[in-house]
């Protein structure tokens, strides 16, 4: 059981660490992959740096100081986010199930569309980001799941209890992880059998007024009615609609001090949208982190 739980290494989910950490407060952060942070070749413009610097070595020294904190950062994909008690959540990942009265959401907002051709084309018209929101519509009929990671098979699963059959479709990715976590699913749900796998490389995808299908590369082809995509771990976006939580459009909506509709859930840095800066998801870390301190003192009367 933590304190706080923040979702996302990036400059908003460390700056939120380190404050609710000075504050005394157990921290736990969960990130898994690279934050877009990570990838800025080179940044003039945030304050102390008349050189520049590059976003890697940004990066790498916000966790060093939230770590030196006695911050505990684990790279482990988060699955999910629910209501584990009155006045705490639970967070399922690939590390465990933790614990804790508030939680942060830093994990960016950036949508992963893989590179297939005509998947933008059908968004809206069958394909879909998200299986909580639009898997009622595909009741009775055939879905696919794009993705190749425990994040791919949480959907399908979801998927599963509504549809007639589900394919994951790895698109040429290494499927033995899900192999191994389908297994596991198949011995405690019976919803987990309608769940195949399929590991072609993805070459087209397929319709007319709406989704039809996919093409594979090797000139295979397979029918579905909708198809879903689930590439990397699930984003701040995802975790909101399945908690219920408000958005403007894909950003997580949040009142001046970071709080979402939710009592005990946050949200910081480039899920909230606006201005996508370093300067700006450091501010708002720092806000978020000591709002979930007085909320947490609130409760525990620390």
């Amino acid at each position: 059981m933590y304190d706080v739980i923040i979702i996302g290494a990036g400059p908003a989910g460390i700056s939120a660490a380190l404050y609710a950490r000075r504050a005394n407060l157990s921290v736990l952060v969960l990130y898994h992959g690279s934050s877009q942070l990570e990838k800025a070749h080179k940044i003039d413009n945030y304050y102390g740096f008349p050189q520049g610097t590059d976003g890697p070595t940004l990066y790498a020294a916000g966790i060093a100081q939230a770590q030196a904190l006695g911050v505990q950062v684990i790279d482990a994909e988060v699955t999910g986010i629910q209501f584990a008690t009155e006045k705490s959540y639970g967070v399922a990942s690939s590390a465990g199930d933790y614990e804790a009265p508030a939680v942060i959401i830093a994990t960016g907002n950036k949508k992963l569309r893989p590179a297939i051709q005509g998947l933008a084309d059908f968004e809206g018209k069958g394909v879909s980001y998200c299986a909580v929101c639009d898997g009622f519509f595909y009741r009775g009929k055939r879905c696919c799941v794009i993705g190749a990671r425990r994040y791919a098979l949480e959907e399908a699963m979801h998927l599963a209890n509504i549809a007639a059959g589900v394919t994951i479709l790895t698109n040429g990715e290494d499927s033995s992880e899900l192999d191994a976590l389908l297994a596991e699913e198949r011995a405690k749900s019976p919803a987990a059998a309608k769940i195949t796998l399929d590991t072609r490389p993805i070459a087209l995808v397929q319709g007319g007024a709406a989704v039809q299908g996919v093409t594979f590369a090797d000139g295979g082809s397979l029918q579905s009615d909708g198809i879903f995509v689930a590439i990397g771990s699930a984003g701040g976006a995802d975790f909101a609609k399945k908690l219920g939580l408000a958005l403007n459009g894909d950003s997580i909506a949040t009142d001046e001090h970071m709080a979402t509709n939710a009592k005990g859930i946050y949200s910081c840095g480039n899920v909230t949208g606006g201005l996508l800066q370093i300067s700006k998801a450091v501010y708002e870390g720092a806000v978020a982190g000591l709002s979930a301190v007085a909320y947490v003192r609130s409760i525990t009367e620390r």
